[in-house]
């Protein structure tokens, strides 16, 4: 039972990550916000950017493991099955 309510938080495809880093982003932009609101000036603005970075960080890191998930499943199957030479 665990193990099936785990699958659901398991990135599968290209578009769930999109939709993930999308989230992240707009929730990145809102902290980014409030930090311009708090500290005015440079220092808002290089916390902003800190946010944001972040996202670009998290989100080629997600697309980098989906596109390593993938390969390594290819080459699994590869090995699995004998080549008919």
């Amino acid at each position: 039972m665990l193990r099936k309510l785990g699958r659901l938080f398991v990135i599968k495809t290209r578009f769930e990550a999109f939709v993930i880093i999308y989230a992240l982003a707009l929730g990145a932009t809102a902290r980014g916000s409030a930090y311009l609101d708090e500290y005015p000036g440079v220092g808002g603005q290089l916390l902003f950017l800190a946010t944001t970075g972040a996202v670009f960080l998290a989100g080629a890191k997600i697309l980098d493991c989906i596109r390593a998930e993938r390969e390594l499943a290819e080459l699994r199957a590869k090995t699995e099955r004998p080549d008919s030479a």
